[in-house]
């Protein structure tokens, strides 16, 4: 059965793996709501640094951006556009994985230590016209934000692995997210601002169910044993294809900031 171009839409999504709940919030109808291979390091050596501690997954909920910490942006709970466990998350190369699970907001590493949520433009504060149509609504940057944190050099394993994978796949890899298909094209290292004590940048195209490639990005950042990982979508521009732009300086820094 042919899919609706709503479906098509949110089958696409799915390239952040943002799992069954939210191809369900999109609806076939449409009217719901992407470094540097080479981990750039901006400041200190891990080496001398004692043993690190994992925070839980309750802790890491505490620094999530919340609600009017960042003026211009709303942050929501990820919990109905989210991915709840790797397990639901596949790709054809195993290199490929902590790809793919740092553009679901998961974590890259081996952890069980995850929290997510999402930041968009707030667009409607002060706005008093209606959308005029489906692809104006649509028209808002949401970023998907995963932060996840690691015992001892966990962390750095986990950057290493992103960092590799951005390698390994830069030919491109299948993606399953429950039970719908997505194919990367091509995965390719950006140069991104320092953050952190690492960060990885990178942009993959994907193809848009014959309707021609979009680029997304994403950054991975690394700061004491706690990553957080920065994925970017604007529907309304992934319906037409063409670049996502990059993941907003400024959620980047004020989550970098509530880091530990």
């Amino acid at each position: 059965m042919k899919r609706s171009p709503g479906a098509r839409l949110c089958a696409t999504a799915a390239l952040g793996a943002l799992s069954l709940s939210l191809l369900t919030a999109c609806s076939d109808d449409g009217s719901k709501d992407s470094a540097d291979s080479k981990a750039s390091a901006s400041a200190g050596s891990s080496s001398s640094a004692p043993a690190a501690k994992a925070l839980t997954s309750a802790e890491l909920e505490k620094l999530l951006l919340a609600q009017g910490e960042l003026k211009g942006y709303k942050s929501e709970s990820g919990d109905d556009t989210l991915p709840a466990s790797k397990t639901s998350v596949k790709t054809d190369k195993p290199a490929c994985d902590p790809l793919a699970w740092a553009t679901a907001a998961l974590a890259p590493g081996d952890t069980d230590a995850n929290a997510s949520n999402t930041v968009s433009e707030d667009k409607a504060s002060g706005a008093t016209a209606q959308p005029e149509d489906i692809a104006d609504a649509f028209d808002v940057d949401m970023t998907f934000v995963g932060l996840s944190s690691y015992e001892g050099d966990g962390a750095e394993k986990a950057m290493k692995a992103v960092s590799d994978g951005v390698t390994a796949c830069a030919g491109g890899y299948g993606l399953t997210a429950e039970g719908e298909t997505t194919k990367v094209t091509k995965v390719v290292a950006e140069k991104g601002a320092a953050k952190g004590d690492e960060a990885v940048t990178f942009a993959a195209d994907v193809d848009m169910d014959g309707a021609g490639t979009a680029t997304f990005h994403t950054q991975v950042v690394r700061k004491g044993s706690t990553v957080a990982s920065f994925y970017t979508v604007n529907f309304a521009a992934m319906s037409k294809g063409g670049d996502m732009g990059t993941v907003p300086a400024a959620v980047v820094d004020a989550q970098v900031a509530k880091l530990k």
